[in-house]
C-alpha cells in the first residue's frame, strides 16, 4: 500500500514492473476503452477520463451541446461492464421521488412497497440536470456523496460501482436552474465530448449506416471485477514532491485575485484520487507531475467561482488554471523521469 516518507513507506523501484493488480486494472481499462471505441469515434481523451471517474468512484459533469455522443457513451460503458443503465430526463416538474423512488400501497399484497427510482443503477445518466429545480437537484446530493438514498427514514445502499453522468447544455440557458457550488463539488470531473474531426465523423456515418454497433456490444469486464480491481489504486505511489505540487496548484486558486472562490480540500482529495486512477489505467504504479497538469483543468474548473471582473474580461476558469500551471515550478522527480526514459 502506498505511503509517504513520513510514515516510513519505501518508494518502489522505478524500473520494476507494476504490481499484478495494477497491471490487471490497466488491462481491464484497455479492454473497456477498446470496446467503447467501437461505438464512439475520435474521443480518446474523454473516454479515458470517464474511465478515471469510474475507477476513482467519482461522478462526471458532461457540459456540451446536444448530439455529441454523451448518452451513447454512457450506454456503451454500461454494456462494457455488464451493468444496468438508467436515464433521467430532467424537467422543471421532476420531483425528488421521481429520482430516488417512492412507497406505494400494493392492493395485491395489502402492504406498502417501495418502488425503486432510476437512481438505483450502477450507471445513471442525468440529462440536462440544470433544468431540474433546486429541490430535485438536492435529491442527487446524498446519492452522489454517500452512495445511499433515504426515503421516509429508510436508507438504501446504491450499487457498486455507481457512476452519475450529468449533462447540461452550455448554450440554452432559458428555463434552467444553475447548479449550486455544493452540487458542482460532488462531480469529480467536468468534461466535454467535443465534435469529431472530419475523418472521424465520416467513420461515424459508416458505423451507423446499418445496425447500431451499440446493439452488438458485449461486456468485456464484469462490474464486480472492476470494483475489485479498483481496490488496487492505493498501490499507486505518489511522491511527496508530486503531492506537494498538487496542493500548490489547488492553493494557488484560493490566492488568485481572479477567483471569488478557489479549490477546497475536497478538490485536492478529488485530484489525488483521479491521479492514481489515471496512472493505473496507463499501467503505472506511480504518478507523474505531468498527470497533475493533465487532470487539473477537468477536476478543478467547475469548482471555482470567477470574480465579476474576471467574467467581464471574458476569461474562463480553464484559462486561469493553465496560467497557474505555467507559472508554478514543476518538481523534478527522479522516479518518473527514469521510468519515462
Amino acid at each position: 500500500m502506498v505511503g509517504d516518507a513520513a510514515v516510513g513507506a519505501a518508494t518502489p523501484d522505478a524500473g520494476a514492473p507494476p504490481p499484478e493488480s495494477v497491471s490487471a486494472l490497466a488491462a481491464a481499462a484497455a479492454a473497456i476503452r477498446e470496446n467503447v471505441s467501437q461505438v464512439i469515434v475520435g474521443a480518446e481523451e474523454p473516454l479515458q477520463l470517464l474511465l478515471v471517474a469510474l475507477l476513482a468512484r467519482g461522478h462526471v459533469l458532461l457540459e456540451d451541446v446536444p448530439g455529441t455522443g454523451k448518452t451513447t457513451a454512457a450506454r456503451a460503458f454500461a454494456r462494457s461492464i455488464g451493468a444496468d443503465f438508467h436515464r433521467i430526463q430532467c424537467t422543471p416538474d421532476l420531483m425528488p421521488s421521481d429520482i430516488v423512488g417512492v412507497h406505494y400501497y400494493s392492493q395485491k399484497s395489502g402492504e406498502f412497497e417501495f418502488r425503486e427510482g432510476p437512481i438505483m443503477a450502477p450507471i445513471v445518466l442525468v440529462d440536462e440536470v440544470n433544468r431540474a429545480t433546486p429541490r430535485t437537484q438536492s435529491a442527487l446530493l446524498e446519492a452522489m456523496e454517500e452512495r445511499t438514498v433515504t426515503v421516509e427514514g429508510e436508507t438504501r445502499v446504491l450499487p457498486d460501482p455507481f457512476l452519475v453522468l450529468a449533462t447540461q447544455n452550455p448554450i440554452e440557458l432559458e428555463g434552467t436552474f444553475p447548479l449550486p457550488e455544493a452540487q458542482l463539488d460532488r462531480f469529480l470531473l467536468r468534461l466535454r465530448m467535443g465534435y469529431p474531426g472530419e475523418s472521424d465523423e465520416v467513420a461515424v456515418l459508416r458505423r451507423f449506416e446499418g445496425e447500431s454497433p451499440l446493439d452488438r456490444l458485449e461486456p468485456v469486464v464484469s462490474a464486480s471485477e472492476l470494483t475489485a480491481l479498483s481496490a488496487s489504486l492505493p498501490q499507486v505511489h505518489v511522491e511527496d514532491d508530486v503531492a506537494r505540487y498538487l496542493v500548490q496548484v489547488v492553493r494557488a486558486t484560493r490566492e488568485h485575485a481572479a477567483f471569488d472562490l478557489g479549490g477546497s480540500p475536497r478538490a485536492s482529495l478529488a485530484l489525488f484520487r483521479a491521479l492514481r486512477a489515471l496512472a493505473a489505467i496507463e499501467g503505472r504504479d506511480y504518478v507523474r507531475p505531468d498527470d497533475v497538469k493533465r487532470l487539473a483543468p477537468a477536476v478543478l474548473s467547475h469548482r471555482l467561482v470567477l470574480s465579476s471582473q474576471t467574467q467581464l474580461r471574458g476569461r474562463t476558469a480553464d484559462d486561469l488554471i493553465d496560467e497557474i500551471l505555467r507559472e508554478l515550478p514543476v518538481p523534478v522527480v527522479d522516479r518518473s523521469s527514469s521510468a519515462a526514459g
